[in-house]
This record gives C-alpha cells, structure tokens and sequence, in this order.
C-alpha cells in the first residue's frame, strides 16, 4: 500500500494503455497500423511516464530493468511505429501484478510479476510484442471511443462495486480501490483486438530472429497462473479476468500456436539461459516496504499494523490502498491526512466519497480496538441509478498525526455483517514481527540427479499450492520429467 492507486492493472491478461492517433498508416499482416508518432503524443506521453512509475511502485532497480529495456527496444523496431530504439521508453515496473501495458509516445511497461512468470527471452519478446501492437493498431484509441458508449455500470452492473461505481467520489474511489479495473480494461478490448495483438507480436517475434511460438507458451502459463490464482482464492478453477468479449484462454494460446508456425518461420532464438541468469534474487510477490499478503493477513512492516480477513474473502493489495472482497461486501483500507482530529477525520472520508453531492449527516461512535483510538460513522447511499448500498467508515488512530481507515460497502439492511471480524482485527504489529518480515525472491535451482517436482516445490516459500505453484512458475505439466542438470526457478526467502 503506498500512494497512489490506478485502474491499469490486471491480474492474467496482457493489455496496452492508450494508443497513438496518426493519419499515415500501413499494412502488417492484412492489419492496418500507424506508421509515426506525433510531438503532441509524444509529449503525452512523456507527462504520464513519471506519474505512471509512482502508481506501480515506481520502476524495479537491478539488472533485471537493463535487460527488459534492451529486449523492448530491439523488438519495438520491428514495428511500424519505429525506426530507431530510442523511439520506445521500455519500464520494468516493481509490482506484485502480472501486467504489461502501453501508452502514447513510445512508452512500454511491464512489472517483475510477469517477468517472473516468463521462463525465457523470446517470451518476454512476445509480450512487449503485443503490447507494441496494440500501440501500433490503435486500438487505445478505439477503446477510448468504445468506453464513451459504455458506461461502467453498464460493464459491472452484476458486481457489487459496479453498483456503485457511478459519477460519485464514492464510485470513483471504490474503481480505483477495489480493483474494478481488471474487468473494466479486459472489456474494452474486444477479441479481435486481442488476436490483431497476438498477430502483431508473433510478426514481430518472427522478424526479431524469435522463436514466434513464445508468444503462445507466455500465453499458456499466464492461463496457468490464472488459474491458479482463482484456486488459491476459493473460486475453483473459473478466471473471472477473461471477460466474456475476449478468447478463451485455451483457444488463444492454440491460435497463437497456429500463426506462429504458418509464419514459416525456422528461427528457434528462445535464449532462455540468458534469460534466467537476470532473474536470480529479483523480488517476487509484495515487496515488504508496501505491506505483503499472507495467507489472508495484511501485514505492513514499515506502518507497523496487520489486519485479518474473514473466511471466504480475499486481499488484494494495491499501491496506496488494500482490498478485501468477498461475495456479501467489500472494503478498502487505506490512510488521508489527519490532524489529530478522529471524528473530523471520519466525516471528511465520507465528504469525499460524496464527491460534487451532499455528504450524509454521520453520526460519529467512538470505542476502542485493540489498544487504537477508533472512530466510525455508517450511511446508507445510493449511487445514480438509485441503489441503495450500507457505507460504513471505520478510521483507527496510530500517532498523533497518522490514521488509517477503512471503507466498507454492503448490501442495503446489512451494516458490517461479515466484515466486522476484520474491522475488529487491525492491530499494531511488534517490532519483532515487523524485522522478521522479508520479501519473497526467486532462486535459479540446478536439477540434481534424484531432485523431483515434488522436493523441489516443498522448498518454495509458501503454505500451500506449493507443487501447483512450482509448476506454474516453470511452465512445467504435472507429468513433466526434470532433466539433470537444467534449472528451475523456486520462490524462497
């Protein structure tokens, strides 16, 4: 949780920002694309750089960040945006997220999340590839047209934070907060975007001297990992972030497969040794300084407090808030300023989720919870097409000038309900709990002779899932064979 939250990341679908407008174009596989970027575009895009890498955690420190900017700037030039790599801005970003995404102006991102995921070169190729096609097909820019059509409430109209995403200070904080924005940018895309994408990048795989079908196994795993994901979540083996207007994951990474070998192409450049040897020690999963997720405890070291979600809830831990949702509601915890004043505190929430509207008149309870100083305050408010939702704001007192609180949205008649054993469980952590915190980074392992996927996931640094998530992280089938004397990635401290 740091400081600022936007609606750019996803977890399991690879999407671009927003793509150059440009009135020359030219053909790249039957599909039209822009051939240059303009002044004002590149100065778009040059304002939303800096503004960008603080939303994400800023960008990632090491070798890592070097190498991701020279394999982007040699596949960006394959392109018909760009003549000279120093046309493309390529940004390894420090965050938990698997994500990558464009925007105007040359401007290429993709977080350490998915890097990890990527067990070689011509696979991280393939993703900046993609995310350089939606660029050059300008499909930001039919999006952007598309979402003035659509409403968000029309997009999330089934979900609870859909209702109440309307024209409010309450709908926008809860689309940043809460994490609407998965499934808000997947929908934009329509599927023959995402294929056009895929093309684009397979082509530009191909002329680079990749191996083209990497874009199918990176899309392969990225299944996996969703997957996976919704397994460890509760919510079995269904992947919500796959809106229905996108392919399904499976016969996307079969098409993917089917165009990279009608390129003809006989390159087989996967340069997978070259790719491990950066990834060893990089950070994997939250980093400690922005609070980690564990099992389902929210923890903050530097912040000293930890919270606890209730059963069948799941935390999603954001640049400058923390989700906890869960089928009967959802909660945002994060902090504003304070001077002191708790109750003052609590209204001025409630004045900012009311945003251009009238803020409910709140009557402020006090109490204590567990040793904090605790104001709270419930509403009931309907967003603009007249649902009626329980807010509730619970704002917890750690200093004289540092507060924290959070936000819960509920069915209308159902106040806290579930949520309140995790608004009664934020504490302080000891000084001793917080040192004992480290992040997760991942190790290169050599297979040894007798090393099988089962010794070799019990060393990954997780409770559970740890078979399942060794697999996923090498893009290894459950029935795959270890080779002596190849390496693997694990997850250790």
């Amino acid at each position: 949780m740091g400081r600022k939250y936007l609606m750019l990341w996803l977890s399991g679908a690879l999407v671009a920002g927003c793509a150059t407008t440009q009135s020359s174009e030219a053909q790249q596989g039957g599909i039209r694309t822009a051939t240059s970027m303009s002044q004002s575009e590149r100065q778009q895009g040059a304002k939303a750089h800096p503004e960008l890498l603080a939303e994400f955690g800023g960008v990632y420190n090491g070798p890592q960040a070097t190498y991701v900017t020279s394999v982007g700037k040699r596949i960006a030039v394959q392109s018909s945006l760009s003549n000279q790599q120093n046309d493309f801005t390529i940004s390894l970003l420090n965050s938990s997220v698997n994500n990558a995404f464009a925007i105007p102006g040359g401007y290429v991102y993709v977080t350490r999340q998915l890097l990890a995921l990527m067990n070689d070169e011509a696979e991280l190729a393939g993703v900046l590839g993609h995310e350089v096609g939606h660029v050059a097909a300008q499909h930001g820019q039919r999006r952007q047209s598309a979402a003035t059509r659509n409403s968000i409430l029309g997009v999330l109209g089934q979900v609870l934070v859909g209702a109440v995403a309307g024209d409010s200070g309450l709908g926008q904080l809860l689309q940043r907060g809460i994490g609407t924005g998965t499934q808000l940018l997947t929908l934009k895309f329509s599927r023959s975007q995402e294929y056009e994408a895929d093309d684009l990048g397979i082509r530009y795989l191909a002329s680079a001297g990749y191996d083209p079908k990497a874009l199918s196994s990176m899309l392969a795993s990225l299944a996996a990992q969703n997957t996976l994901d919704g397994q460890v979540r509760g919510q079995g083996t269904a992947v919500p972030e796959w809106a229905s207007t996108h392919p399904d994951p499976a016969s996307r990474v079969r098409r993917a497969l089917t165009n990279a070998q009608a390129t003809r192409s006989t390159n087989t450049l996967r340069n997978r040794d070259v790719f491990l040897n950066q990834l060893g020690g990089m950070i994997y999963g939250d980093d400690p300084k922005d609070g980690i997720v564990q099992g389902n405890q929210f923890l903050h070291p530097v912040m000293k407090l930890k919270f606890t979600a209730p059963q069948g809830f799941s935390i999603q831990n954001g640049a400058s808030a923390v989700a906890v949702v869960g089928q009967s509601g959802q909660a945002q915890f994060s902090m504003a300023q304070f001077n002191g004043d708790l109750d003052g505190y609590v209204q001025s929430v409630f004045n900012q989720l009311a945003g251009q509207g009238q803020a409910p008149d709140i009557r402020v309870q006090r109490t204590t919870i567990n040793g904090l100083p605790v104001a709270s305050g419930s509403a009931s408010m309907a967003n603009s097409q007249g649902t009626r939702l329980d807010v509730t704001v619970v704002a917890y007192q750690f200093g004289p000038s540092t507060a924290y609180h959070f936000i819960t949205v509920t069915p209308a008649g159902r106040g806290l309900g579930s949520l309140s054993t995790l608004i009664n469980s934020v504490t302080r952590m000891t000084d001793k709990e917080a040192a004992a915190i480290k992040p997760r980074r991942l190790q290169l392992v050599t297979v040894r002779q007798g090393d099988t996927v089962q010794t070799l996931a019990g060393r990954m640094a997780f409770d559970d899932y740890k078979v399942e998530r060794f697999l996923v992280l090498n893009g290894l089938s459950s029935n795959t064979a270890l080779s002596t004397g190849s390496r693997v990635k694990i997850v250790t401290y």
